[in-house]
């Protein structure tokens, strides 16, 4: 696989996460730009925000990461996004996500499809397609020639087979967790499946170049031409899960851009994942002598 230059492009939502302990810029698309942009990575986020106070913080807080806001539009009508997050006994999160917020009405713009016709890569998630408007800005900029990537994002009630499948057929690679490769089986009847098959199985249905399932704490396998690749991820205590996937993306995303072996790649990935499951919210202050730390540690 091809990456014809290092610029980078994710699309999608930005909103608020209010955690029990209080309010974290969050966004699964933004998550994983945020962590890019740490990285050195040559890296932009499209999305919309509500003229109102959430709004300009929002945009603040992008602007003070170095992520810059150029296509962050602004909706005059939506509100900016806030998302209710829960934690279980084991710190990990679920969601309540209302709509319709700004990042539904993503519209086509000069700047949006000038930046996404020369990025090398495209990443969306299927959130961000649950609006019609969003989700035709979407599906016409990944018409463009570079590598696209889709983060399978399944939030109840958003988890359209139709609309997940559209994307999927778009895309050259798919990143998804374990729970999520199994509601695809359940649709095809696939879940007599081993996990390994049901993993070829799914590259194949949707003719991708690189699967990759990640495992929470028990890390994750990378699927490209024809083999497998794992990794049994890394012990660390954990605050909370929100976000430690989208830090897992970007360093997945960071090391194929930079051309690391798939077993390198994925074991910084895992790395990552877990150096932000080890701290509150989706986007903590990045500490690169920390993920080293954890990538030499003993893996379990």
């Amino acid at each position: 696989m091809k990456i014809k230059n290092k610029e980078i492009l994710c699309i999608g939502e930005v909103l608020w996460d209010k955690l029990p302990s209080g309010a974290k810029p969050g966004g699964a698309p933004m998550n994983v730009a945020l962590h890019l942009n740490a990285i050195g990575m040559d890296v932009a986020i499209a999305s919309s925000i509500g003229n109102d106070n959430e709004g300009k913080e929002l945009k603040a807080f992008l602007n003070e990461s170095g992520l810059g806001t150029s296509l962050i539009q602004e909706d005059g009508y939506l509100p900016t996004s806030e998302v209710l997050v829960h934690l279980d006994e084991n710190n990990n999160a679920t969601y309540e996500i209302c709509e319709p917020v700004a990042w539904d009405s993503i519209r086509l713009t000069d700047d949006l499809m000038d930046r996404a016709k020369s990025a090398g890569l495209l990443i969306y998630g299927t959130l961000a397609s649950r609006n019609p408007i969003s989700r035709e800005s979407i599906m016409y900029l990944i018409d463009y020639d570079g590598i696209k990537l889709v983060d399978v994002n399944f939030r109840k009630p958003y988890d359209s087979q139709f609309v997940v499948e559209e994307l999927l057929k778009k895309s050259n690679i798919a990143k998804l967790n374990d729970d999520e490769l199994v509601v695809f089986a359940n649709w095809y009847n696939k879940h007599k499946y081993d996990e390994k098959s049901l993993v070829k199985w799914f590259a194949n249905q949707y003719n991708l170049q690189m699967v990759c399932i990640t495992k929470g704490e028990n890390g994750a396998m990378l699927y490209a031409d024809g083999e497998f690749y794992e990794h049994r991820g890394f012990k660390v205590n954990a605050v909370d899960t929100v976000g430690a996937g989208d830090a897992f993306l970007a360093g997945l995303v960071a090391s194929l851009i930079n051309n690391k072996s798939l077993e390198d790649a994925l074991a910084y990935a895992c790395a990552t994942g877990a150096f932000v499951a080890s701290k509150s919210g989706a986007t903590p202050n990045y500490d690169m002598n920390e993920i080293n730390s954890i990538l030499s540690g003993i893996s379990v």
